[in-house]
């Protein structure tokens, strides 16, 4: 069976490195090939699916961030008889593009308990750095967040570049003075965050979304408070052998509703425990 996944990854991104593994131990497992690709821009990302149809794979994993891009496209999957299922994002949207199956956290959910876990802590001005505009998974979880601390406010950086994301955190920091925490959507932009309150002299607290094994040495170490994690590994894993199970038995996994990876949050309670499977690069 040949199978094609196809994210949004951007390059040098940590996070769809765990998700790839995720996806190779299940085609390894299963006795599949399976081929990846990426793009964070939508059109490129459909043009991807597009050349995969036409080399008629036996099944497709996409990411919706930027689902409109995605609509014309997967139609054309479904015409061509290719089984389709979703991860990572496209809870909202999977049902109605033709996939059978989506892995991946509720945002919305996954949001609210960032916010809830700030104001545990007594936090109530969060800035929440969005690092790719246009990426509906984010808004939706900066939505969340915002739902629970309504003076949450959102900051767009460019996360392919580290420096700007750096330089436009402290300024926005050195501004802000009310902010009493950093939200973060992903785990490198977190550890930029840290380097930005620094040198900000900010006293922000840093929260963050998903996983490295950096972030969960910083939340052991205490300079991070909590992560949101949505388990990627699962992602690529589940969505691989979904298409696996289906294609020998016609296998519905979720049967027709989303089947959620997340949110859990990792905190200094329970980050030890996680610590070295995140320095494996499988979590």
């Amino acid at each position: 069976m040949k199978i094609a996944m196809i994210t949004h990854a951007a390059p040098g991104n940590t996070f769809w490195d765990t998700i790839r593994k995720g996806a190779e131990e299940a085609a390894a497992k299963d006795n599949a090939e399976l081929l990846y690709a990426s793009d964070p821009e939508g059109a490129r990302q459909s043009q991807l699916v597009q050349q995969y149809i036409e080399q008629d794979v036996d099944g497709i994993a996409v990411t919706l961030a930027k689902p409109d891009a995605l609509q014309d496209v997967l139609k054309n999957a479904e015409e061509a008889g290719i089984p389709v299922v979703t991860l990572n994002s496209g809870t909202d949207q999977f049902q109605d593009f033709g996939a059978f199956a989506h892995f991946g956290s509720d945002e919305r959910l996954a949001g609210e308990a960032a916010g809830e876990k700030l104001k545990e802590e007594g936090l109530q001005n969060p800035i929440c750095v969005i690092h790719e505009q246009g990426n509906v998974g984010l808004e939706t979880r900066c939505e969340g967040v915002k739902s629970v601390l309504p003076k949450t406010e959102i900051l767009y950086v460019q996360g392919t570049d580290m420096t700007q994301v750096a330089s436009t955190t402290t300024a926005k920091l050195q501004t802000a003075k009310d902010a009493d925490a950093v939200i973060a959507l992903d785990a490198p932009i977190a550890l930029a965050v840290l380097k930005s309150r620094e040198e900000a002299g900010s006293d922000a607290k840093v929260g963050s979304f998903d996983m490295n094994g950096e972030l969960a040495q910083a939340i052991v170490d205490g300079d991070i408070l909590f992560t949101v994690d949505q388990q990627p590994w699962l992602q690529g894993y589940l969505s691989v052998d979904a298409l696996w199970q289906n294609h020998r038995g016609a296998f519905k996994i979720g049967g027709g509703q989303a089947t959620l990876t997340g949110p859990a949050i990792v905190d200094q309670s329970n980050a030890q425990a996680v610590l070295e499977y995140a320095q494996e690069g499988i979590r």
